[in-house]
């Protein structure tokens, strides 16, 4: 399969004979350029400008899903679970997130949208096995670095993709991934237009990719 990232959250998915994915496309309000995507499947964490326009995706028949729930679309299996605490769920102004495990025959992406705290060993093992995580790194709403890093070493997935961090495009008040490379006992790597990736040549080890954004 490919992914691309085009920003903030945002990130394409693709796998030959299976729908097309995008989650969190944002509008033009946080910095980057404006969005024009196609995807048969659109995932939104959170009801926020730099997560939930919808509009920048088309298709033919574009699904949207904007909430926790089991859904098969296009040999897609998605399960989206909430990640929000007890007392964010009383709250009538919490920010609700969803988080979204994308199953492509075998092969786990797991998108934490803006998670702001590290789960229990519970919530954990109920994810199962995640191949790649889509993980948010630049604080801000989401997770820290620290907690990042943290939430890496819990759910030891085999492919590690920081997001929703500090870029030259991006205007919102983040910190940079160097922050994140850091806790991850790592320098600076140099960034990859994409990430091609099988079950079969999945690291043995867990490894941190880079991407570049791609805005269109």
């Amino acid at each position: 399969m490919e992914i691309v990232w085009h920003g903030h959250s945002c990130f394409r998915m693709i796998e030959r004979g299976m729908a097309s994915v995008v989650t969190d496309p944002y509008d033009d309000s946080i910095g980057y350029g404006p969005l024009r995507l196609k995807a048969d499947i659109v995932t939104i964490s959170h009801d926020a400008p730099g997560h939930n326009n919808v509009d920048a995706v088309k298709g033919s028949n574009v699904h949207t899903i904007t909430g926790p729930g089991e859904y098969e679309i296009g040999g897609v299996f998605i399960t989206g679970l909430s990640t929000d605490s007890e007392r964010k769920k009383k709250d009538a102004n919490g920010r609700r997130n969803t988080l979204y495990l994308f199953d492509f025959d075998g092969l786990t992406v797991c998108h934490l949208g803006d998670l702001d705290h590290v789960p229990t060993q519970t919530q954990i093992e109920a994810l199962g096995s995640v191949d790649v995580a889509l993980i948010p790194v630049g604080g801000g709403g989401g997770l820290n670095a620290a907690q990042a890093a943290e939430v890496v070493s819990l759910l030891e997935p085999s492919v590690v993709i920081p997001m929703h961090y500090k870029t030259e495009a991006v205007s919102l008040k983040l910190d940079p991934v160097s922050k994140f490379l850091k806790e991850m006992g790592l320098g600076a790597l140099k960034p990859e237009p994409a990430l091609k990736l099988t079950k079969s040549s999945l690291p043995d080890e867990t490894k941190v990719v880079l991407l570049d954004y791609k805005t269109n």
